[in-house]
């Protein structure tokens, strides 16, 4: 079985796993800079942890690949 990518906190609310975006980046086979690119265009949500580092939630990189929509009788 797959492992969820949220750990359940004492209280019972959901915590995001966050990772770096080099590692995002990888998991979608583009460039550190794209990873960069969708968070300036909102289409991810970047965190700061710390001064200097950039951290999204890796739900939200996997929920950014989507399946491509094809037209019926579409060209073969």
């Amino acid at each position: 079985m797959g492992r969820s990518t949220r750990q359940e906190t004492p209280g019972g609310a959901a915590r995001k796993k966050y990772i770096r975006l080099q590692t995002a980046a990888e998991i979608h086979s583009v460039h550190e800079v794209t990873i960069r690119r969708w968070i300036e265009a909102g289409l991810l949500t970047g965190y700061w942890v710390g001064p200097h580092a950039i951290r999204v939630d890796l739900a939200e990189v996997h929920a950014l690949a989507r399946p491509i929509e094809v037209a019926a009788g579409g060209e073969s």
